[in-house]
């Protein structure tokens, strides 16, 4: 993390440069203009991470600055939602003076949302008691009389709960309010303000969709969800347990009910697909009454396998949500032979960083 480029003044011309480099790294695809989604300048990760320093009586968070090459105290952070600043100096003035709660602490993680929660980690280089405990339960009560906040504490091969181990964000997106359950130490989209601005484009390059969908890699239904208005059915996998039950919640509070959650990788669906091999997990499950038109990925980092590239290329509209351009790019090489790219988008989910997140809609030639 470069803690000095972090300068909202400099925020529009750092986008452009991405916007420019982007649209250089893919000229070769003929892709349409970059349709670019700003971030906030300031306070719009729902998610942070700090190391903390013990010294003397003195407590404080610091982060590491790769310029710098070293440690950097952090009594605000500037990329934090304002809810997280807030807690982080409430949090460290209790912490301080309270040795059982501070004691060989040496991480806090924080996850905020939107609506208002906070859930807040404490990691320790000790195993936990029920002193512990009932000091954390105490400190709970204090910060709720100012936060909707719950606290976990977590050591080597032990984690406490004080009350739930979740967040629950309300995203209004277009003229719907979205609820998602967002799991402490399970992934989300760390800026949820842009994470709003990819669910509007989705829904509207897929709009008067025939048929069904298929989407891998979903995560907790953030997508699927949102994109059910669009289709008869969708068809969703994902193999990570924690995601897969915050799903079938989501589901349920959103009132969705033409989606169905399945726990598989995207390398085991493609060989359930090519009918390479069963699985239990399918059963009461018929895939070929599914139609799906349209295939939804938003793999992780490394891109998409080979087998999962071949099957995607079996339908009509591929949609792409990439973390990583240059997986995206190697991914299009193939994806080119048979789509065009017909949508290109730029959402810059982490300013003041290279990362870019981006989207395509690749249409059958």
């Amino acid at each position: 993390m470069n803690l000095a480029a972090m300068d909202p003044t400099t925020y529009d011309a750092q986008l452009t440069a991405k916007r420019i480099k982007l649209e250089q790294a893919f000229a070769q695809f003929e892709t349409p203009s970059v349709e670019v989604f700003a971030s906030e300048p300031a306070h719009y990760r729902m998610r942070a991470e700090f190391r903390v320093w013990h010294e003397g009586d003195d407590l404080y968070y610091y982060m590491f600055d790769k310029v710098l090459n070293d440690k950097v105290r952090c009594d605000q952070y500037l990329p934090a939602s304002a809810l997280i600043n807030q807690m982080m100096a409430a949090l460290i003035a209790e912490l301080k003076p309270n040795h059982s709660l501070r004691h060989k602490l040496f991480q806090v993680d924080f996850l905020s949302t939107l609506s208002g929660e906070i859930l807040v980690s404490l990691l320790y280089h000790r195993q936990l008691d029920d002193q512990w405990r009932s000091e954390a339960a105490a400190l709970k009560t204090r910060l709720s009389s100012q936060f909707k906040v719950n606290i976990i504490g977590r050591a080597r091969k032990q984690k406490i709960d004080l009350d739930k181990d979740f967040v629950v964000e309300s995203l209004q997106v277009n003229d719907r309010v979205f609820h998602y359950k967002q799991i402490e130490n399970s992934f989300t989209q760390p800026n949820a303000k842009v994470a709003i601005k990819m669910l509007e484009w989705a829904i509207d390059v897929t709009q008067h969709s025939q048929g069904d969908l298929l989407e891998l890699y979903c995560g907790n239904g953030n997508f699927s969800i949102a994109l059910a208005q669009n289709f008869n059915r969708v068809l969703a996998t994902e193999l990570a347990k924690p995601s897969v039950d915050a799903a079938q919640y989501n589901i349920e509070v959103n009132n969705i009910d033409n989606l169905q959650i399945i726990r598989m990788s995207a390398e085991e669906f493609s060989d359930a697909m090519a009918k390479k091999r069963s699985f239990r997990r399918l059963e009461g499950i018929d895939l070929d009454s599914y139609v799906c038109n349209t295939i939804f990925v938003d793999p992780p980092r490394a891109g998409i396998d080979p087998a999962t590239l071949e099957l995607a290329q079996g339908y009509e509209r591929i949609l792409y949500i990439s973390c990583n351009p240059d997986t995206l790019k190697d991914n299009l090489q193939q994806l080119n032979q048979t789509h065009k790219v017909t949508r290109f988008a730029l959402f810059d989910q982490f300013p003041y960083t290279d990362h870019m997140e981006t989207g395509v809609l690749l249409e059958r030639r």
